[in-house]
C-alpha cells in the first residue's frame, strides 16, 4: 500500500545516488538545490517536447493520451445504425431528414481558402497530428454496394432532359476566325500541359515542370491532374489524351490509399470531375467509381452536431480537423462546398443519406446567430459554435457562397432555402464588406470581429461572375444593380493584373495602394482562375467584347511569364518581368484556368447556363430538372439530341 511516508523515504533513496546530497535531503546546499531543479525541469521539458512537438509523434500520443471525448449520436452526427439504415432506403420510400442539430455542447473559449489549399496545407502538413480526432468507420461497405445495383437512374433519361446538345451545335466552334484562332491556342496549351504531365509526373497530383517530376502532396492518393482533366479534355476533342486519362482510372485509381486527404479538396476534384466525366460521356465507370469514392466521405460527418471534419483517411474512414484551423474548427468554405456533389450523389445512387448530410450543414447555418448576417469563417464541429468572427469572401469563405446561389440554379430554381442564404448572404456582404477605394475601385474587404481589413485576395475575384449569374433572380428591382456589382468587381481585379498581366495572390487598398500587393509574401501566381473565370460569366452575360480582351491579355502572359520547357509554372513575383517560377503546374489550371479560356473564346451553347452549373473546381454538373425525370419526359425546345 502505497502511504506519503513510503513516497518520502523512496525519494530520500532516489537522492542518495546524486553526488553530495545526504539520504536526509536536508543536506542540499543552495547551488546544489538549483542545479537539481534545472536537472528536473530539463527532463520534463524533454519529455513533454517529446510528446507534444516532435514530427510524427501521433503515437506516443495514442499510447500517452487516452480518448475522453464522448460523441453524443445526434442526427448529423452519422452513427453506424443510423447510416445503415438511411442506405437501406431509396429516396422514394422516405421524407429528407429535418430533425433538430444539437448545439448544446459547451463554447469554445479560445480563438486563435478556402486557404491557398496545395501551399497552406503542405506548409502544415507536420502540425496535423495536433488536431486528429480520431473515429471509426460508420459505413458498411457491403451494404452500401448492395444499395448501388439498385439503379434508378438512366443516363438516356437524364441526356433527354438537356436543353442543349453539351457540346454545342459544332463543338462550341465560334463563327469568328479570330476568336477560333484564341480557341486552338488555348486547347494547344492544354495539350502542351497534358503531354508533359503524363512524360514526367503520369499517376502524380501534380508536375513539377523544372525539375520534371511528380508531386504528391495530402490533397489525396494520386492523380489528380488526371481526373481534374477528364472533362476539359473531352469538350476539347483531345480524345486520345482523354482516354489515356479513361484507362488509368479504370487500371490505377486506388480509393483505399490510405494516407491524409482534404475532404474539401477530394470532393471538388475527384468526385466533381468524376460525376462531369460521368454526365458529359455515359461511361458506367466513373459513375462506379464516383459512389464508390462518396461512400468513403462519410465518415468525416460522424460528429456531434453533423459538420464534417475536415481531414479524412480513406482507408480507414478515420477523420479530423486540420491542425492549423482555430481550436480544431471547421472550414466554412470546406464544409460549405459539398451540397452540389452530394446532392447528385444521391441522384445517381438513389440514397438519400447524401443530400440529408448536407441539408443538415444548411438546418444548423439557419439555426445559429449570426453577427450581422454575415458567415464567419471557423466553426466548431463539436458545439455548432462559431469560434472566431473572421469573415472573407476570398480564402477560407469564398465557396460557401457561391454554392448557395449555384445550388438553387442546379435546382431547377426550386431550392427557396438556398435561394434565400444566398440573397441574405449578399445583403450582409453589401453593407459591411464592399468598398470603394479612393481611385473609385470596388472591392470587397475582410471583416474581423467589426475591423475592416482592406485587403482583397485572388481567390475572392470569383465573386464577380457570382453575382453576375445570381444577378436575375433576386429581387428584380436590383437586377441591373448586381450586374453593375458584378462588373465593377471584374473590373477591379482586372486592375491588380499588372505589369506582368498577371495578378498576385492578394492585393490591398490602404496606405495609398490600389490593387496592390503591399507585401512580398503576396506577391506570388500559382496559375489561379478565379478573375479568368469572372471574364467567361461576365461574357456569357452580356458579351462585352472586353471581356475576352482581358482574357486574351491573360493567354499571352502565361505564355510569356509562366510557360517553360516542360510545362506551366507559377511565379513568386508578379511585379517584375525577370521571373522566377515556383516549378508547379497546378491540378487546377487545367481544370479550371484553361477551360475558362476555352469557354470564353467558345460560343455560349459549349456546356450552356442553361444547363450545367460548374463547381469550384469548374467540373460541369447538370441542372436537376425533377419533372422531367421523373416524367421521362423532356424541356421545352428541346435541342440536346441535334
Amino acid at each position: 500500500k502505497t502511504t506519503p511516508g513510503l513516497v518520502l523515504r523512496r525519494c530520500r533513496q532516489a537522492l542518495t545516488f546524486l553526488p553530495g546530497v545526504s539520504a536526509s535531503g536536508m543536506g542540499l546546499r543552495l547551488s546544489q538545490k538549483f542545479v537539481f531543479l534545472l536537472f528536473l525541469s530539463g527532463l520534463v521539458t524533454l519529455c513533454f517536447g517529446a510528446l507534444f512537438f516532435l514530427p510524427d509523434s501521433v503515437r506516443l500520443k495514442r499510447i500517452f493520451l487516452s480518448k475522453t471525448e464522448v460523441q453524443p449520436s445526434t442526427v448529423g452526427s452519422g452513427s453506424e445504425n443510423d447510416v445503415k439504415e438511411h442506405l437501406k432506403r431509396p429516396v422514394k420510400e422516405q421524407e429528407h431528414s429535418r430533425a433538430m442539430v444539437s448545439a448544446k455542447a459547451d463554447r469554445l473559449k479560445s480563438v486563435n481558402r478556402k486557404p491557398a489549399v496545395t501551399q497552406a496545407v503542405e506548409a502544415t502538413e507536420e502540425r496535423l497530428v495536433g488536431g486528429k480526432a480520431q473515429e471509426e468507420l460508420t459505413v458498411s461497405r457491403s451494404e452500401s454496394a448492395s444499395v448501388r445495383s439498385v439503379d434508378t437512374f438512366t443516363y438516356n433519361k437524364f441526356k433527354s432532359c438537356l436543353i442543349k446538345n453539351p457540346l454545342g451545335s459544332d463543338s462550341g466552334k465560334a463563327a469568328d476566325p479570330k476568336t477560333n484562332e484564341r480557341r486552338e491556342k488555348v486547347k494547344e496549351m492544354m495539350k502542351f500541359s497534358w503531354d508533359n504531365y503524363k512524360r514526367y509526373a503520369w499517376g502524380k497530383n501534380e508536375l513539377r515542370p523544372l525539375t520534371k517530376n511528380g508531386h504528391i502532396g495530402n490533397m489525396f492518393g494520386k492523380g489528380a491532374s488526371i481526373i481534374d482533366s477528364l472533362d476539359t479534355l473531352y469538350i476539347m476533342g483531345l480524345m486520345d489524351e482523354y482516354n489515356d486519362a479513361k484507362e488509368w482510372v479504370q487500371t490505377s485509381l486506388d480509393l483505399n490509399s490510405n494516407g491524409e486527404a482534404s475532404l474539401f479538396e477530394v470532393n471538388i476534384r475527384y468526385v466533381g470531375g468524376l460525376l462531369s466525366a460521368y454526365y458529359l460521356t455515359g461511361e458506367e465507370l466513373f459513375k462506379n467509381k464516383v459512389l464508390e469514392l462518396g461512400e468513403k466521405l462519410l465518415p468525416a460527418f460522424n460528429t456531434p452536431t453533423g459538420i464534417p471534419r475536415g481531414v479524412i483517411n480513406l482507408g480507414s474512414g478515420t477523420s479530423w480537423s486540420w491542425g492549423w484551423a482555430s481550436a480544431g474548427s471547421s472550414i466554412l468554405a470546406e464544409f460549405g462546398t459539398l451540397h452540389l456533389e452530394f446532392v447528385h450523389l444521391t441522384e445517381l445512387s438513389n440514397s438519400p443519406i447524401y443530400t440529408e448530410k448536407v441539408m443538415n450543414i444548411r438546418k444548423l447555418l439557419n439555426k445559429i446567430e449570426k453577427p450581422h448576417g454575415l458567415y464567419p469563417n471557423f466553426l466548431s464541429p463539436v458545439s455548432g459554435n462559431w469560434v472566431q468572427h473572421h469573415v472573407s469572401i476570398g480564402g477560407l469563405g469564398d465557396s460557401f457562397y457561391e454554392y448557395l446561389i449555384k445550388s438553387y440554379l442546379m435546382s431547377d430554381k426550386k431550392d427557396e432555402d438556398a435561394k434565400k442564404m444566398y440573397y441574405g448572404a449578399l445583403e450582409a456582404i453589401e453593407a459591411n464588406l464592399v468598398q470603394k477605394s479612393p481611385g473609385g475601385l470596388t472591392y470587397m474587404a475582410e471583416w474581423r470581429g467589426g475591423i475592416l481589413d482592406h485587403k482583397m485576395g485572388h481567390l475572392a475575384c470569383f465573386s464577380g461572375g457570382m453575382i453576375g449569374i445570381g444577378a436575375d433572380d433576386g429581387a428584380p428591382e436590383k437586377r441591373q444593380h448586381y450586374l453593375d456589382l458584378a462588373a465593377e468587381i471584374t473590373h477591379t481585379c482586372h486592375e491588380s493584373y499588372t505589369p506582368t498581366k498577371l495578378g498576385p495572390e492578394a492585393f490591398r487598398f490602404d496606405g495609398g495602394a490600389e490593387a496592390t500587393a503591399t507585401r512580398l509574401s503576396d506577391r506570388y501566381y500559382i496559375l489561379r482562375p478565379e478573375v479568368i473565370e469572372s471574364y467567361m460569366y461576365m461574357w456569357r452575360l452580356t458579351h462585352d467584347p472586353k471581356y475576352r480582351e482581358w482574357g486574351w491579355e491573360a493567354v499571352e502572359a502565361l505564355e510569356q511569364h509562366c510557360k517553360v520547357e516542360s510545362g506551366f509554372s507559377g511565379i513568386r513575383d508578379v511585379y517584375t518581368t525577370m521571373v522566377s517560377h515556383d516549378n508547379m503546374q497546378q491540378s487546377f489550371f487545367l481544370s479550371e484556368t484553361l477551360k475558362y479560356l476555352y469557354l470564353l473564346f467558345s460560343d455560349d451553347d459549349l456546356l450552356s447556363l442553361e444547363d450545367w452549373v460548374f463547381n469550384t473546381e469548374a467540373h460541369p454538373l447538370p441542372i436537376i430538372r425533377k419533372n422531367c425525370l421523373q416524367d421521362q419526359g423532356s424541356p421545352q425546345d428541346n435541342t440536346a439530341s441535334e
